[in-house]
């Protein structure tokens, strides 16, 4: 406990400090006589500040606005200007109470005086509180993102093959249902490409599973590089890799193929240190050129396309044979 008692009158100033300290204990009051010597001190030290209205350099109101700027130590205004409205500005320029020097007012001085200290004990355990509550919704929202953005990587990690990064065959076997579905309710079309390494089984066994690996990462990547944003491409087991390709009819489907096909030939020279590289079969389909009646069919005919490829003598591309009847994208009336 520590009383900062602001009073020009030295006999006023006197009793205000003996009545306080029968109260509250010897020693427990400063008193100063001026604006000047209360703001040398340090003010967020004191537990409560008693004023008087009319000071020598200043007023109570000044020395008020002073304090405020500084710290938030509670301030009565005690003075023997009766007055309502200095009161009430008192009040609204920050003070806690006011107390007017009239009648037995040293009295009520120390009853006042812990009235606010306890007003003020209870909005520093408020604010406390609030700080505590406002930390632990910051911690909430932190371990929040992150327990988010665990989900999203193990969710992504369900979804993707390890090695080449693209989807894998189950998690992609449902994206394309989706998209089957979708290109059906507008009516547009929709590839499918099955992509397959000419003989990888040769080249693992001859240099071994590291080596085959960086070949089918080295796959993945080409893949993704020459896909739309829209596309999708996944691992679909060994060394095989499907695609979809919304939008795209069968030979907007072979460009992409082709592509695929020549930058991975130069990028494998590269890993394989030879100068030629690894050949693609491929095998297309498409939702209006072969009408097929749900996704699992377009995959299987680009699937067929695909081992009519590798049956023709490798390194080439194939689309799926066209079949009769009507479009199950737009079906006859």
């Amino acid at each position: 406990m520590k009383l900062l008692v602001i009073e020009d009158d030295a006999d006023q100033s006197e009793l205000i400090r003996e009545t306080l300290e029968d109260y509250f204990g010897a020693g427990t009051v400063i008193g100063v006589g001026d604006v000047k010597t209360a703001l040398e001190q340090d003010l967020s030290s004191f537990s409560l500040i008693l004023t008087d209205y009319n000071l020598p350099d200043g007023t109570g109101m000044d020395l008020l606005d002073r304090v405020r700027n500084k710290c938030d130590t509670p301030v009565i205004m005690v003075t023997g200007e009766n007055v309502g409205q200095i009161a009430a500005e008192a009040i609204r320029r920050g003070a806690t109470d006011y107390v007017v020097k009239l009648g037995d007012y040293l009295n009520t001085i120390p009853l006042v005086v812990e009235k606010n200290l306890t007003v003020a004990k209870v909005k520093r355990e408020n604010q406390r509180l609030r700080e505590e509550i406002e930390r632990t919704l910051l911690e909430l929202q932190f371990k929040n993102g992150q327990l988010q953005e665990s989900l999203q990587q193990m969710e992504l990690m369900a979804a993707t093959d390890p090695l080449t990064g693209l989807y894998n065959r189950r998690h992609f076997g449902r994206v394309m249902e989706q998209m089957f579905d979708d290109a059906q309710r507008i009516g547009s079309d929709m590839s499918c490409v099955m992509i397959d390494m000419d003989e990888y089984k040769h080249l693992n066994d001859t240099y071994g599973h590291p080596l085959g690996d960086q070949l089918l990462i080295t796959a993945g990547k080409v893949i993704n590089a020459n896909l739309r944003k829209m596309d999708v491409a996944a691992r679909y087991g060994g060394d095989e890799f499907v695609l979809i390709l919304p939008r795209a009819d069968t030979p907007e489907a072979a460009g992409v193929a082709q592509r695929i096909r020549d930058d991975y030939y130069h990028a494998s020279a590269g890993v394989l240190r030879k100068e030629q590289g690894v050949f693609m079969s491929v095998g297309i389909s498409s939702l209006l050129a072969h009408r097929p009646v749900n996704s699992d069919q377009l995959l299987s005919l680009a699937d067929k396309a695909l081992y009519r490829a590798k049956d023709s003598g490798r390194n080439r591309i194939a689309v799926a044979e066209a079949r009769p009847g009507p479009s199950a994208a737009s079906p006859a009336a």
